[in-house]
């Protein structure tokens, strides 16, 4: 856990982050399934994500680092399947999972599937302006093929399950065996493909321990100011440190006070 103090504590007394620049992505394998919804898309220019709104900015860039850092470990494989979590509320883990999704995307060769877990108060759907009738929630309850529940984005390598309506019981959804079972689908059946999961805040819900056990790894994202310190040890206490696959610190600001997303990013090893 040091590490990660250290390099928070590093980054408090020297952040001054670059100036963003003002100048500012063969489709998935239908091999195995074909029936993907087709989602209501504004270009990808126009979606509320830096990643492909501005891919020339600065936060672009910082996206790069993260997806390049992920995809090309100093040691091992590289982790596919990847849970995006927060201790809190407002530290910006959607925004994060989205950008990084749409970054390794617009990569040669990857494709990605984007889960929207955090049931609670999904919101990948209004990032990426689709519809949110038929998602997660429905498949969790009712069943189904999963690839009915799969929405194509404007971007061709990018697909995404949206968390859908709301549930009485989202935490019971999330633990539930059928849960495990769509991750273990989707590892198997997607296997070209990295899956990234945006969950509920970790220390807010209870479903996120179980969500853990399936996934190569974890990206926690950390706020500047924001994020105490101790919410952070008790997350890698409770995840292991083994799982950490890193640090994403998030809304730092610039010697103006300006600020900006997805500033400096950390690895834990």
């Amino acid at each position: 856990m040091g590490k990660i103090f250290k390099a928070l504590e590093k980054s408090e007394k020297e952040v001054n982050p670059l100036h963003p620049r003002d100048d500012e992505k063969k489709g998935p394998s239908q091999s195995k399934k074909t029936d993907l919804r087709q989602g209501r898309f504004h270009s990808t220019k126009t979606l509320d994500v830096i990643s492909s709104q501005k891919p020339h900015s600065f936060e672009a860039e910082q996206f790069r680092v993260l997806k390049n850092t992920l995809m090309f470990p100093e040691t091992g494989e590289p982790p596919k399947t990847i849970m995006v979590t927060s201790a809190t509320r407002g530290e910006g883990k959607s925004f994060v999972t989205s950008n990084l999704a749409v970054s390794i995307a617009s990569s040669i060769d990857e494709h990605v599937l984007l889960i929207d877990c955090d049931l609670h108060k999904p919101s990948i759907h209004q990032i990426f302006r689709c519809a949110n009738d038929k998602g997660l929630s429905s498949f969790l309850t009712h069943g189904g093929p999963l690839s009915s529940f799969m929405i194509k984005t404007g971007l061709n390598k990018l697909t995404i399950i949206p968390g859908g309506k709301t549930p009485n019981n989202p935490s019971e959804l999330i633990s539930s065996e059928q849960m495990r079972r769509l991750i273990s689908e989707a590892k198997m059946r997607y296997e070209d493909r990295y899956i990234l999961i945006d969950t509920p805040p970790t220390l807010i819900t209870s479903e996120t321990n179980a969500l853990a056990k399936h996934v190569d790894g974890i990206l926690l994202v950390v706020k500047h100011g924001y994020t105490r310190k101790d919410h952070i040890q008790e997350i890698v206490d409770t995840h292991g440190k083994e799982k950490i696959l890193g640090v994403v610190y998030n809304f730092v600001k610039d010697r103006f006070g300006r600020n900006y997303q997805n500033n400096s990013i950390y690895g834990y090893t």
